[in-house]
């Protein structure tokens, strides 16, 4: 089994922190920047806020992404292949 996780799924293996783990820091810190951003007044900025939506929306879809494929990891790993 590949991944990140040993057979018995409790110890990471390769990563020190799981994928989902690194991209949900990712977003909080891009979530941070953003109110950071209007409380600094730099909302009124457009190719600055432009440019941050576009980073948060990568950032949403690669958490979201991570998440549900570590889901789909541990759930293989649980309970063996899905058949029918």
């Amino acid at each position: 089994m590949g991944g990140i996780y040993t057979d018995s799924m409790l110890t990471p293996t390769r990563y020190p922190e799981a994928p989902a783990a690194v991209a949900h820091a990712r977003l909080r810190a891009l979530r941070a920047e953003q109110a950071s951003a209007a409380l600094e007044g730099l909302t009124s900025n457009d190719l600055y806020m432009a440019d941050l939506a576009t980073d948060l929306a990568a950032a949403e879809a690669a958490y979201v992404g991570a998440a549900v494929t570590e889901i789909a990891s541990l759930r293989a790993a649980l309970d063996g292949p899905l058949r029918g």
